[in-house]
């Protein structure tokens, strides 16, 4: 083991103890041990097999010790012994400018966080800026700090993604002979996370077109360049690949390019057993091209139903194509109001007022408020007082908003035991209430299981807020089965949410096939903290395509007067 893997050794036991408030002294010794090794020009290596090592100024015995065995061994029974005490991701913190020990504890012991994903989305929800001794400035550095250290990860959020690909593509199409140009990829397929960009072009100058890609102003580093594509990095390690057709083969790559690799195998079987040949180049009978102008022209040659790119995930919508049927889906213009959303009351950055007129200008008729409850003391729980305050406002508000309302909520906490946060008197007079777990979703699965069922059991619960808890590229889904779940919401006539954040994206879209068929309603809500945050429905929509869902599923999809009524039954 070389000396500055050694001394990193050390610095890490150092965070660790200081976490942990460990003796003071102890701290130092490691880090003053780190500092030596790593400007020392001694070989500790020969020093240690002679047993010298404290001839090193700053190295005594006990660290001496530790050198060897780590020069030995390669590890250290105190280093994994620390190990134990502190989630791993906590340690993480440490990378992220703006955060050293001490701020690492008190973000890890007043907020729970363990994760840099966690760190993040607490981040987003404006948690870590109201935490004593932090402050926006420092909320902002961190989020800074985690995109740097996120760098190179290899996966990214569908949100992050989609922004640089609109970018990538922009700046392709300002080439004057480029003819066509799309996202394609897990993008396109409205993937959760992805871990490149695809665009597909067309022109009849592909090596010019090429070059003034590799020549964008984003592109910090040429990866390839070739006949074939040309792909480039973003500053954050995003990669982007390009490839330029003829316009005649512009729909086949595409297609080829936006596809699974299970649904397009499946194509291909299927278009050989009707006697054709599909590729990116185009669709083949006899080896001769078929005219295809567009992806509808591929289907309608194949006998086939149009496929919307999200569902080409190669589990079974080709058989359903085949039978003629269309897939009668959601789109984004469909969504009529937007529920689960938070205001200053609790840890949002708007004011109550701020937020309906900012979602009224964006064309919707409703707005559900739905700020934390108390047990939320992390995130500025309401108390009964501020929630009865709010629901005051609201009444004003509504006066005032001419063609909009907003709707009355809390998002409860569910608590260990599956009660929810309020009395049944302070539930009773709301609108609708989001019941959500954000605490203890380490419990074995029959447990939360039972936690959350008692929960959607409850009359007051309208929705269930993001079942599983996941962070995607940062926290796995807690161990619930959400088959009993789904099942318990279907006998209460309980709502799933679909929250739209694009840290979460929960439910699964793969559950939302189960859902519906259980007869089970969903709504897409963005979990809104900000006004930027109300824009978050249409990555909810995204995966709600990838579920299969239709505009009849989905609760905000209903007019300002359905929703009420429907809102009002449900309370019944």
């Amino acid at each position: 083991m070389h000396k500055a893997d050694i001394a990193a050794k050390f610095a890490e036991i150092a965070g660790l103890l200081e976490i942990l408030g460990e003796n003071p002294f102890k701290i130092r010794a490691h880090l003053n041990a780190a500092r030596v090794l790593e400007t020392t020009n001694e070989d500790i290596a020969s020093l240690a097999s002679e047993g010298a090592l404290t001839s090193i100024k700053g190295i005594g015995k006990g660290i001496a010790e530790k050198i060897t065995t780590l020069l030995q061994t390669g590890d250290l029974p105190e280093l994994k012994a620390l190990h134990e005490k502190v989630p791993g991701g906590v340690l993480d913190m440490l990378k992220i400018p703006g955060l050293g020990p001490k701020r690492v504890k008190a973000v890890w012991e007043n907020l729970g966080v363990t994760t840099l994903g966690e760190l993040e989305y607490a981040c987003n929800e404006n948690r870590l800026a109201t935490l004593e001794g932090f402050g926006n400035k420092t909320q902002e550095k961190v989020l800074k700090g985690i995109a740097t250290f996120h760098q190179f990860a290899g996966r990214w959020l569908l949100s992050e993604a989609t922004k640089h690909a609109e970018t990538a593509l922009a700046w392709v199409k300002k080439h004057g002979d480029v003819k066509r140009a799309m996202i394609g990829g897990s993008i396109r397929r409205g993937k959760e996370t992805v871990r490149d960009i695809d665009i597909i072009a067309s022109s009849s100058k592909p090596l010019e077109v090429m070059e003034h890609f590799a020549n964008a102003p984003f592109a910090v580093e040429v990866i390839a360049q070739s006949l074939a594509k040309t792909s480039v990095r973003f500053e954050n390690g995003l990669q982007a690949d390009l490839r330029v057709v003829a316009d005649k083969e512009f729909p086949c790559t595409l297609y080829r390019f936006t596809g699974s690799r299970e649904h397009n195998s499946a194509m291909k079987t299927f278009a050989e057993s009707r006697g054709m040949k599909i590729n990116e180049y185009g669709l083949f009978k006899d080896k001769k091209p078929l005219p295809c102008n567009d992806e509808t022209a591929i289907f309608e040659a194949l006998g086939l139903s149009y496929i919307p790119p999200e569902l080409r995930e190669g589990l079974g919508e080709i058989e359903t194509a085949r039978n003629c049927n269309v897939f009668d889906l959601i789109e984004y213009n469909d969504l009529e109001g937007l529920f689960h959303c938070h205001t200053k009351y609790s840890d949002g950055r708007e004011t109550l007022e701020t937020m309906a007129r900012a979602c009224k200008e964006l064309g919707f008729k409703y707005l559900g408020i739905s700020d934390h409850s108390r047990s939320a003391s992390y995130a500025g729980g309401l108390s009964i007082d501020d929630l009865k305050k709010q629901g005051d406002e609201i009444d004003k508000l509504n006066d005032k908003l001419d063609g909009f309302r907003i709707f009355k909520g809390v998002e409860s906490d569910i608590l260990g035991d599956g009660t929810l946060d309020y009395p049944d008197e302070v539930l009773e007079p709301l609108d609708f209430v989001i019941a959500s777990v954000h605490s203890s979703l380490g419990m074995d699965e029959k447990k939360i299981t039972t936690r959350i069922i008692r929960a959607v059991e409850n009359p007051y619960t309208t929705m269930l807020g993001h079942p599983t808890g996941r962070l995607l590229l940062s926290r796995e889904p807690c161990a619930v089965n959400m088959f009993e779940v789904i099942d318990a919401c279907a006998k209460n006539n309980v709502i799933i949410e679909i929250n739209a954040n694009p840290h979460r994206l929960d439910i699964d879209w793969h559950l939302m096939h189960r859902a519906k068929s259980a007869g089970v309603m969903l709504s897409i809500n963005p979990d809104a903290h900000r006004i930027a945050g109300l824009r978050h429905a249409k990555y909810g929509v995204m995966v709600a395509l990838k579920g299969g869902l239709a505009k009849a599923d989905v609760l905000n999809s209903m007019s300002l007067a359905d929703v009420t009524c429907e809102l009002a039954i449900r309370k019944k």
